[in-house]
């Protein structure tokens, strides 16, 4: 059986792109493009993993990966942060809040495949 990967993207193109290479390698890819749907999509999907945008319209990423680990059925859920915005002490807020992995844009496609599979 595949394992499943919730992707919170908000940009169309990365979306496309990440499900797109998730799917290629095997995985279960469910989209989410609104970030306040986050928690309710992954208490639905019940994912093995969550690619989670930082920069999102409404909803911080770093206050949803919160969130979600703080939410007993979730926080066992790794959370791979995916991030264009890469200012000083990003990364280690990011993991702070309980991102178990953080890949930045422009992805490398090998590195984003990498990360994935490590989490998985």
């Amino acid at each position: 059986m595949s394992k499943k990967v919730l992707v919170v993207e908000d940009n169309e193109l990365n979306l496309k792109l990440f499900c797109d290479l998730l799917r290629a390698h095997d995985f279960e890819a469910e989209a989410v493009r609104d970030g306040r749907d986050a928690v309710d999509a992954a208490r639905a999907f019940m994912p093995d993993l969550i690619i989670m945008d930082i920069q999102l319209p409404h909803v911080s990423g770093i206050d949803l990966i919160e969130q979600l680990k703080v939410d007993e059925t979730l926080r066992a859920i790794p959370i791979m942060a995916v991030t264009a915005y890469t200012g000083k002490g990003d990364e280690e807020r990011i993991r702070a809040a309980g991102a178990e992995a953080y890949v930045s844009k422009p992805i490398s496609v090998m590195r984003f495949v990498e990360v994935v599979e490590a989490l998985l």
